[in-house]
């Protein structure tokens, strides 16, 4: 009877463990598995003919893998803001204990 415990007990933890290291997707260039805050850019207007005056943030939230919301897409971000011309796009990734909380931010400057 022992056994059987013990050994329910290693097929948990085991699953666990699955689970955080296949984990991990669409978190940024870099992530680790207790703490990930990063800033990374995305992509910019190449003819540089757009004024950076306005400035607009959205995040997608995650919580334990099962309820996710917000909205982090840039052109939605934009129009909702009232930007109709790019300048720039970018973005930032913040994870605790590789999914515990998880955000992912969209930046849009423009005008």
């Amino acid at each position: 009877m022992l056994t059987f415990k013990r050994h329910n007990i290693l097929f948990y933890i085991t699953i666990v463990l699955s689970f955080f290291l296949s984990t991990g997707c669409a978190v940024g260039p870099t992530h680790g598995y207790i703490v990930t805050e990063t800033h990374f850019p995305g992509t910019f207007n190449p003819e540089n003919n757009v004024k950076a005056d306005k400035e607009a943030k959205g995040c997608q939230y995650t919580v334990l893998y099962l309820v996710t919301y917000g909205d982090a897409g840039a052109g939605s971000v934009a129009h909702k803001n009232g930007i109709t011309k790019i300048a720039t796009i970018d973005h930032s990734t913040f994870s605790l204990f590789s999914g515990l909380i998880r955000n992912y931010c969209t930046f849009v400057v423009g005008e």
